[in-house]
């Protein structure tokens, strides 16, 4: 690997935005092994000579450490992430042992655990702010989930353990985006284009332009691939994309097992098994209840298939209603998995006279995205202004400043909106550079906001769908929690430290705007006339809101139940089981079963390379949340600034220095209730 001196290594600037067009994959390593290196350098002086430590000589000086290492890999693992290339992928990848030994060592520190504890036995350490004690106690727990208290033949099997699981879940989403780019459909036959939307057909001879070729090339980047499957007419094309996506890195489909994500899911499995054993829990989704607001495995599962019961009576009346629409009215006898969105949109389009691509032509970006920022101020008083002149990763990428009421600047954040080659795919939050306060002020927190929607073709402004409009709310939701906090503690700030059953609280509440009539005549107009979404229009929409609802909440609750699971079920002697568990769930929850050659574990990423393993439930379980939250404006008004306030004060700019039960107690009243989730699906009894 080609490595660089660390002279001038742009990773390496302690100040200011990442210089992403300085950033090459030689810069990396160097820069992390020297943080690295700076680092222990600085815990061993800090132990050296004992003493009585307290906040100042302990906690604050780890947060800092910690803070800096952070400001050195979050514009790699970004980078990774949105332009992925073979020299960066080795880098990054090279990078990840380092980081996995380096935080298993500093778990391990029983010298550095006693440090903490000595911290808290102190008599002040009542006097501390709420969340440096959360930063104490947080702490503590997480030298235990580390294994501290293992004996030394434990801890080096542990340390084992977690730097093969950080290299393995990095493969899964490499093999994963390698495969999705890996598949395309040269189309040259017009006819076989007959459904497509103008726009869908226009995206795929931009992508066969850009290729070299005549006519029209389809991807499996999630725009190209939700097009065919729920406009084209040509079913044979919808069934080669469908083959396509649910067997990317797989042992099926037109790459088996060329990058087959098989035997990575086993030995992930197995590894998070061993650690949760070694650390003393039953197995792996006990050990991630531990960092929860769930009290227990039984509570999950129980509170998954509660759902579940109250969903199937729906679910199968709508499945046998799109059976029924498809024998009657598209000649389909037999309702194969390649037919289902394509029959959906049509019996969508048949009772509720609405379409995605009717409603698209209201939702120009431009539009959306000045709503939003409307809605914010509406809701939050923070004002939104695009900041020109900030260096990005690619010339779509834009910047923006988040003023608050008095005009202080509380955060900033790139927006990489559309999908391209060498991008992962989904959506998401990431932290660029988290608040904290220093010697010399306060740093402004910056947040990475990613989508991947349609991209700009031939020069016209993109457009959303409505399904895409929530996506944008719903990470801005995460930006928001990230970028408006005001606790000063990296570690506790904005989405740090928070439950992770809790964490898409604040996301999943702002997709609520997005069915508002009042907040609609903001992020809504016509593309070409500017005239906001018509008011029949808006009806028909609402009207069909909870569409298969049924279905779509069993879906999730299959991903869930599987995922918990997976975790809670594991046996070393049987192994994974992945498929034998999901036919399990899936005769418990589903209505629909896929065809035997689906392999939708395999693109799990979720949980197999992200933050989700036995906490895929958390979406649903934070949907309580976000709902009976949303009751509130319900009952008060969709823009009652008061309101709205108190959501700012007591969940946003908390971050994770308190108990999430807490805040929501604050903010709500009273604890969580399930009627308005329930309400919002149309699934009251």
């Amino acid at each position: 690997m080609v490595r660089e001196a660390l002279t001038d290594n742009p990773l390496l600037a302690a100040e200011g935005l990442p210089r992403f067009h300085a950033i090459r994959a030689a810069h990396v390593v160097p820069a992390i092994e020297q943080m690295l290196a700076d680092n222990r350098t600085r815990i061993k002086q800090l132990l050296k000579d004992g003493g009585e430590y307290d906040w100042d000589t302990c906690a604050r000086p780890l947060e800092d450490l910690a803070c800096r290492l952070n400001r050195v890999w979050s514009p790699v693992g970004h980078l990774n992430a949105v332009v992925n290339t073979p020299e960066l992928r080795e880098a990054y990848n090279a990078c990840l042992p380092l980081r996995s030994a380096y935080a298993s060592e500093l778990g391990q520190n029983e010298r550095l655990y006693r440090a903490y504890q000595a911290v808290e036995r102190r008599p002040d350490f009542s006097k501390l702010a709420p969340a440096q004690k959360k930063i104490v106690e947080n702490a503590l727990r997480d030298f235990r989930l580390s294994g501290v208290a293992l004996g030394e033949r434990d801890k080096a099997r542990y340390r084992e353990v977690v730097q093969e699981l950080a290299l393995l879940t990095a493969r899964f989403e490499q093999n994963l985006l390698d495969a999705t780019q890996a598949w395309s459909r040269h189309v040259e036959d017009e006819q076989m284009l007959a459904g497509l939307p103008p726009g869908a057909r226009a995206m795929a001879e931009q992508s066969a332009r850009q290729r070299g070729m005549t006519g029209w090339v389809f991807t499996l980047e999630y725009p190209s691939y939700l097009a065919v499957m729920t406009y084209a007419d040509d079913r044979a094309l919808r069934y080669e994309m469908y083959e396509g996506f649910v067997t990317r890195a797989s042992d099926q489909g037109p790459h088996a097992g060329r990058w087959d994500n098989g035997p990575v899911m086993e030995r992930i499995l197995a590894l998070r098994h061993e650690e949760a054993c070694l650390l003393g829990f039953a197995n792996y989704a006990e050990r991630s209840l531990a960092t929860k607001m769930a009290r227990d495995t039984h509570q999950v599962v129980e509170f998954l298939r509660d759902l579940a019961a109250r969903s199937l009576p729906g679910a199968r009346h709508e499945l046998d209603d799109l059976r029924k629409f498809a024998r009657a009215h598209l000649g389909l006898e037999v309702l194969e998995a390649w037919d289902v969105m394509y029959c959906s949109e049509r019996l969508r389009q048949h009772t509720y006279a609405i379409s995605q691509e009717e409603i698209k032509a209201y939702f120009p970006v431009q539009r959306v995205l000045s709503g939003l920022f409307e809605v914010a101020r509406r809701l939050f008083g923070v004002a939104i202004a695009e900041h020109a002149g900030v260096e990005t990763w690619h010339p779509d990428v834009r910047f923006y400043d988040i003023r608050d009421a008095q005009g202080e600047l509380r955060g900033q954040f790139y927006l990489d909106l559309y999908a391209r080659p060498h991008k992962r795919g989904g959506a998401w939050m990431g932290d660029c550079i988290s608040r904290r306060r220093t010697d010399n002020g306060v740093d402004t927190p910056v947040s990475y906001l990613v989508c991947n929607f349609t991209p700009p073709v031939d020069g016209e402004s993109p457009r959303l769908t409505h399904d895409e409009v929530l996506t944008l709310f719903h990470e801005f939701g995460h930006g928001l929690h990230f970028m408006l906090t005001l606790v000063d503690y990296p570690s506790v700030a904005g989405t740090e430290g928070v439950a992770w059953d809790a964490v898409e609280l604040p996301s999943q509440f702002m997709e609520n705007w997005c069915w508002q009539r009042e907040a609609l005549a903001l992020i809504s107009g016509h593309y070409l006339t500017g005239e906001p979404l018509p008011e029949a229009l808006f009806a028909r929409l609402l009207a069909a809101r909870n569409f298969q609802s049924g279905m779509k909440m069993l879906r999730q609750i299959e991903f869930a139940l599987f995922d918990f699971r997976l975790h809670l079920d594991y046996d070393p002697a049987s192994g994974g089981r992945i498929y034998e568990i999901l036919q399990q769930v899936r005769d418990e929850v589903a209505v629909f079963r896929p065809p035997s050659f689906n392999r939708f574990p395999h693109s799990f990423s979720h949980i197999f390379a992200g933050g989700y393993a036995a906490g895929y439930y958390s979406y649903k379980w934070a949907e309580v949340l976000s709902s009976d939250a949303f009751s509130l404006f319900e009952d008060r008004g969709v823009f009652d600034m008061e309101t709205g306030i108190r959501f700012l004060t007591t969940v946003l700019e908390q971050g994770g220095s308190r108990d999430p039960l807490e805040l929501f107690v604050e903010f709500r009243g009273r604890e969580p209730q399930i009627d308005a989730l329930l309400r919002h699906h149309g699934l009251m009894a």
